[in-house]
Order: structure tokens, then sequence, then C-alpha cells
């Protein structure tokens, strides 16, 4: 199959990063409530046009949205509460009455995933009692639609989810052989044994999909566009490699013979071992990629643009041996490349890709971009080393890319700057014309904004001008990731007015 169309590019605009997680919130954690359409309101009152997420699956332990237990389902966690107050599922009172951690730290709001996991299923398992309940009287065709149209994906994630609970939260191939091997006769006795508790993980995603397609579509009626992520990778602990184990390199106890990471850089000695499970690329190849070509359908309806996170693994991808303790011991080999962008242009339309290329520069990456058009990426922290041929150098860019100041996995610009000393910094005070570091981060948001790239966003930490407790993640750690949270009335018009005039002064309205 050739390629059927090249991506459509971006007219020149800017937008904001903000995670879900991080939407302010009564109840712990960021919802599709109240505050995301005010969140929607504010990037349209700055004249900006895009709204970025981090990937909205559903988070295990570690708690990253990059490595979920599903690629089609979301995450529970984000089903406001407030709204099924409105619809008579819940009571104020019986939500108010849970621990959702929020605790102010340092004057700073965290997600306390621990309480959130212990709270969250009892709320909306009382939520869904009170649905059958009304379901047995009156029916519900929205609900039974909503199931018969994503059967191909949500029947297994629900019975993975139901066994999951019952064998006491282990990973699927811990679990007793007859169903971990999905022995046809067990998976009927687990459906069977296990009905109610499946139920609920439908109901489950019945309502994060109601909930989402109602935020994305306000969103799409002011002008906004979404901007979704897909990691190139799956967890290990997903269904979706218990139900394909056939397209992915494991033994036959079903553990993983290589995994994904990338190797040793200037900024980790040991490299990134990141844990997933290297697809079988030679397997996914004999149906011609049906399995992306799904999940990117799925995805161009999710979003409407679609960022592929470590775009590079599609051309060459690293594998190191599972059982080694790092990144140091490890190959590339060669990835489908063409064959797959093929499928991916042919899956998702009309839709935007915006390609992850961050990380060693190689020709064959390069190549594949430019031949489908994709946008690319840079990144403002990584410019200021003093080499004119640095790619994330304004004077470097090319039109078709998206600049960032910083991504959900670097340092805030504010902590960048308060972490370094003059002499690390002397060619960015020189490039950005101020040593002032109170003033430094307003001169990276104009020498964003004053690029040639398409696209310019900035995470709304940046926006705010916090220091690293506002940080997101920190690579190849666990522990403090993924918590930061926005505090209501954090963000108001004097950060609309500000960006508003910035997309004004250099051309992004």
């Amino acid at each position: 199959m050739g390629n059927q169309t090249k991506c459509q590019k971006f007219n020149r605009s800017a937008g904001i990063l903000m995670a879900i997680s991080s939407i302010s919130s009564p109840y712990g954690i960021g919802t599709f409530g109240k505050a995301a359409y005010e969140f929607i309101d504010f990037v349209k009152n700055a004249d900006h046009k895009y709204w970025q997420v981090l990937p909205l699956g559903p988070t295990g332990y570690g708690d990253s949205p990059y490595q979920t237990c599903s690629i089609y389902a979301g995450n529970p966690y984000y089903i406001d509460l407030d709204i099924l107050v409105e619809e008579g599922l819940l009571t104020k009172s019986y939500v108010l009455s849970f621990d959702w951690g929020d605790d102010i730290l340092e004057n700073q709001s965290y997600v306390d995933y621990e309480k959130i996991f212990l709270s969250r299923f009892l709320v909306l398992a009382t939520a869904f009692e009170n649905f059958k309940s009304r379901q047995m009287e009156n029916g519900c065709k929205e609900y039974d639609d909503f199931v018969a149209l994503n059967n191909d994906w949500l029947e297994d994630y629900s019975l993975y989810m139901a066994c999951k609970a019952y064998f006491g939260y282990s990973d699927w191939n811990k679990w007793d052989d007859e169903v971990k091997y999905r022995e046809p006769a067990a998976l009927l006795k687990y459906k069977a044994m296990l009905a109610k508790e499946i139920e609920f993980w439908e109901f489950c995603q019945f309502e994060f999909f109601k909930q989402w397609n109602k935020l994305k579509n306000y969103a799409n009626e002011k002008g906004i566009e979404i901007i979704g992520d897909i990691p190139i990778y799956t967890a290990l602990d997903s269904a979706d490699v218990w139900v394909n184990t056939e397209i992915f390199q494991l033994d036959e106890k079903l553990e993983p013979t290589m995994v994904a990471g990338v190797p040793p850089d200037a900024f980790t000695s040991l490299g990134q071992k990141w844990g997933n499970p290297i697809y079988d690329w030679d397997a996914m190849e004999k149906d011609n990629f049906v399995w992306w070509k799904k999940r990117m359908e799925k995805s161009a309806q999710l979003y409407d643009v679609i960022r592929i996170d470590h775009f590079i693994g599609i051309v060459k991808y690293y594998t190191i041996p599972a059982q080694c303790p790092d990144a140091r011991i490890g190959e590339y080999k060669i990835g489908p490349g063409k064959k797959l962008t093929d499928v991916i242009n042919s899956a998702i339309k009309d839709k935007k890709i915006i390609a992850e290329n961050l990380g060693v520069a190689i020709p064959e990456v390069e190549e594949l971009l430019k031949e489908n058009d994709y946008t690319v990426m840079e990144v403002l922290e990584f410019a200021f080393d003093g080499n004119s041929d640095n790619p994330h150098i304004p004077y470097n860019y090319e039109k078709n890319s998206v600049v960032y100041g910083g991504t959900h996995d670097n340092e805030t610009l504010q902590g960048f700057f308060n972490e370094r000393n003059d002499q690390e910094l002397e060619y960015a005070y020189d490039y950005l014309g101020t040593r002032d570091k109170n003033l430094i981060v307003d001169h990276v948001f104009r020498a964003a904004y004053g690029s040639v790239a398409n696209v310019v966003i900035f995470q709304v930490q940046d926006v705010l001008k916090l220091d690293n407790s506002a940080r997101m993640n920190f690579p190849s750690t666990l522990g403090d990731n993924w918590k930061w949270r926005l505090r209501s009335e954090q963000l108001n018009e004097t950060h609309s007015n500000y960006l508003k005039h910035l997309a004004r002064i250099f051309g992004r309205k």
C-alpha cells in the first residue's frame, strides 16, 4: 500500500500543555468537570488554539500515564463526581465524606494517588449500583449502544480489570495459568463468576467517554483543538498484551525476552530501561499492522491532533535483554518505518501528527518525517549549549515544527534557570538578552512565540513561572511524579491577557 496522504500541517498558532490530572478539583485529582470547561475558556480568551493533554489511559503502579493498562480505556479517576451528582447517581454529602488527600504542602497542591485509589472506586461503585437500579427500571439505550459499539476492546479490558482485582492486583502473567494463558473454558468461567465486576468496569468507561466527548465537543465549538499523546509502547501489565501475546516478544511463560528503553547518553550514564515489552514487528506485519490501524483510528476519534511519543522507535528501536538491570547492554534494530506510517496515515485521515523526535539524530528518521510531512518537536531548554548547529535554538527551526519551553519530562523553565549558575547560563543570557532570573522566562516566551515554528506550546506551570516543585516528571524514577495540581484561581485573567498579547504581537492569533 502506498502512502495515501501526507499529514495535515499546522497554521501559525499557540497552545498550552496541562494534564487532566493537574486541573483544580476538590476531589484530589483533575476531572472532566467545571474546571476543565473553565480551562478551555481560558485558552480561548488567550487567543490560543490548542490544549495538549497527557495520555488519558488508566494508570497503574507508578501512576504514569505512559504506562497504562489499556491503550483504549480511559482513566476512571477523571470521571467528574459532581456530574454524577447532577445525574442523580451520587449525593454531594456522600462524595464529601471521603478523604481525597487535598492537603496543601508548601502552598502547593499534589495528587495523593494512594488516597485516590482507596476512595475513588468505592464512590464509583456506589454510582454504579444506583445506575443499575435505574437501568433495571427504565433501561439505558445510550449505555447499551456504548457497550455494543466498543465491544472490540471493552469486553477484554473489563474482564482484565475484574480478574486483576480478583487476583489481588497482581500482574496478569502471575495469575492462574488457565486465565493467564486465556484458555477458552477459563475465560467463560471468569466471565460468569465476575459478571458484576465486569459490568462495573464497563460502566466506568461509559461515564468516562460520555464526559470526555462532551468536553471535547465544547472545546471544538470554541475553536480549540485537543492534542492527545500516544505512547509508542504498551505496559506489560495491560489488557493489550494479555489479549495479544503473539505480537510481543515474550517467552513461553509470557515473560518479556527483550524490553524497551534508550541507551546511555549525556544525561544518564546507565541509559533508561523502561521495561515495556518489544513488539514482534514481523508478526504485526503479517496482517498489515491491524493492531496499529485500530489503535490510531480510536485515537483519531479521541483527539484532533495526535502526538506520537518516541517516534524514533518506529524506524530504529533499542532493545534491552529483560534480565539486564539497566540499559547499557542493548542494541538498535530496524523498525517497520514507512510500512507503519502508511497505515497510520490511512487510519487518522485528516488529523494532524506531532512526532516526538527528541534524542539522537538518525538520518532515516529525518527522511521518514519529511516524507510524511509530520510536524517535529523542538525544546528551548535544550537550546543553550552554545553550539550553533543545535536544532533547538530558534534560528535553526523549520516552519513545520512545534516548539516547547519544556515538556512534562523536563524541569519547569523557572526551575531550569534557578538550578544553574551564571557560568552555565552565559550563552542563555546572551541569546535571551537578560541576566535577570526574574525576567528570563518572559524572554524565553518571546523567543518561542517570535520563532518561525508554526506552533508554540508551553506548560501551564511555565505560564505561572513556577519552580521545580511543580515539575511533572523525573524520567527513570518512581515517586514524586505526575502529582502537580493547579490550585483554584491560580490561573487568571492576567495570565490570559499576557498570552493573548504574545499571540497578537507574534502573529499567532
